[in-house]
């Protein structure tokens, strides 16, 4: 099934793009694709089902420039389990105020889970239920629609940083993990040791908020590396990086109209946080709860972008 078109440009464009406002990278690789390859139909995806709201914005986006939602999940899946999304970051673009909004979800806060019916840590959702179930658990927390899913599992993320050749990232803790050792300072990463450095929490005395920072870092760098030295080469070396460690529902043309109709909001990204505290419960499990204030204001403001 042919689909690696719509997927460095989904994963790469929408993910880094929207996490940095990288737009010239959309632009390059949508014009290497058109002259190097067919475009496949974007309902050949590998993909979910979008809940309906995703289906009702879809409609409505061929006809104006609307605000947009978007769950990016970052999973841990090893053999044949289910896997945990690591990583959850909510991000809103609105081209009416030009200006994109970025949030990171613990992946201890304690919420329902949707279609299960009990309170669980967040990343348990899309063990319990894929995607879709992350989606509607995140709806419900921040009680705010989710256009659209773009999911990476750690070979992918792994791949894809060995795929620019390795990157630099400024660390500002000494640590170690399995036996890498991360020193202050300047530090370079291949794949492997990029995965280990945006795991680590434990020995950060920021935990799940210090490893957030770090996961930017690295993100950050792969940007910069693709959009400093993008070729053919690199572009086919990132798709092969990507190949099956990717699931998505952003069909195709979304993506064209967020590398232009949406380009300057894309780079305009503001970091949004919730305030919180966890701790050991009677189940004898750490859980996380963001402040009642936290959360309002935050939902707050991500409902505002979406008007």
């Amino acid at each position: 099934m042919k689909k690696w078109t719509w997927l460095i440009i989904t994963v790469v464009g929408i993910g880094l793009l929207v996490f940095f406002g990288s737009g010239g990278y959309i632009q390059q690789a949508d014009h290497q694709t058109s002259k190097q390859a067919e475009v496949t139909d974007p309902t050949h995806v590998e993909a979910t089902t979008p809940s309906q709201p995703a289906k009702a914005s879809k409609t409505k986006l061929a006809n104006q420039q609307k605000a947009l939602s978007f769950l990016l999940l970052g999973v841990d899946q090893r053999g044949n389990e289910a896997g945990r999304s690591d990583t959850i970051i909510v991000v809103t673009v609105n081209p009416a105020t030009g200006e994109s909004k970025m949030l990171s979800i613990p992946r201890d806060l304690k919420t329902e889970i949707i279609g299960v019916g009990s309170n669980d840590k967040i990343n348990h959702a899309y063990a319990f239920g894929g995607p879709e179930m992350a989606r509607d658990t995140v709806e419900h927390l921040l009680d705010l629609r989710i256009d659209y899913f773009a999911e990476i599992n750690l070979k992918g993320f792994t791949d894809l940083v060995d795929a620019v050749d390795g990157v630099t990232v400024k660390n500002d803790i000494d640590f170690s993990y399995y036996e890498m050792q991360f020193p202050k300072g300047p530090v370079s990463l291949n794949g492997k040791e990029a995965l280990a450095y945006a795991r680590m929490r434990h020995d950060d005395p920021r935990g799940d908020f210090g490893r957030q920072i770090r996961q930017r870092q690295v993100v950050q760098a792969v940007a910069d590396k693709l959009t400093a030295d993008f070729s053919l080469t690199r572009f086919n070396d990132v798709l092969t990086a990507l190949g099956q460690n990717v699931k998505t529902d952003i069909p195709f043309p979304v993506v064209r109209k967020l590398a232009t109709d949406y380009r300057d909001s894309l780079k305009q990204v503001e970091t949004l946080s919730l305030e919180g505290s966890g701790g050991i419960e009677s189940d004898h499990i750490y859980y996380w709860h963001p402040t009642a204030a936290s959360l309002k204001q935050v939902q707050t403001t991500l409902k505002n972008e979406l008007k």
